[in-house]
């Protein structure tokens, strides 16, 4: 499993004259790390470099810095800190000194893997979705289960047989589920597991 940030953070770096602050936050989707970025940008900076990794999904900006001296070493260092679901922006205000490309890559790389490696984490715990039915007469024990498998209800519809539930939990309690609800109405549930979203 990976982690996560619990809150943003930030951390600041000074590298001959030029300042670096890096901002970093959890984030679920490319619109919310783009909407980051649009909160913690400095226009009057000289650059706003940026990350994000969302499980499959990455993309990065140099925003008018080298090629890859930039956004590639921030993603670098979301990868290296173990994190998902996270996006890093990097500011820079050039002091008068160029740093050339390696020098680049150090400080951007760095301030953003330093912010990272202080931040308060979180695990990113892998949810599944599990869809079933139960009869009326059943709904009570079900119901009294989920919370003691961490399952949230995010749906719930009736017929004329019974309700058909769709929630979320952890995946590693899946099983355990299954079987508490099979045992506890006599194996009347009947699942049909849905793709985690």
């Amino acid at each position: 499993m990976t982690d996560t940030l619990a809150k943003a953070a930030t951390h600041l770096l000074e590298v001959k004259h030029s300042r670096f602050i890096a901002h970093a936050a959890p984030a679920t989707s490319p619109q919310a790390a783009l909407a980051f970025l649009a909160q913690v940008a400095d226009p009057d900076a000289t650059h706003n470099c940026w990350a994000y990794r969302i499980g499959s999904e990455y993309r990065s900006s140099d925003d008018g810095e080298p090629a890859g001296t930039a956004g590639r070493p921030i993603l670098a260092a979301i990868e290296g800190q173990g994190c998902d679901q996270v996006m890093v922006v990097v500011t820079r205000w050039y002091g008068g000194i160029k740093l050339g490309a390696g020098g680049l890559v150090r400080a951007y790389g760095g301030a953003a893997a330093e912010c990272l490696r202080t931040a308060e984490r979180r695990l990113l715990v892998e949810m599944r979705e599990l869809r079933f039915g139960c009869a009326f007469d059943d709904l009570g024990s079900v119901h009294a289960a989920l919370s003691g498998y961490g399952a949230e209800k995010l749906d719930e519809d009736f017929d004329e047989t019974g309700a058909v539930l769709r929630i979320s939990l952890p995946a590693d309690r899946v099983d355990a589920l299954k079987t508490h609800l099979r045992d506890a109405t006599r194996n009347r549930v009947r699942f049909a597991e849905s793709d985690p979203e």
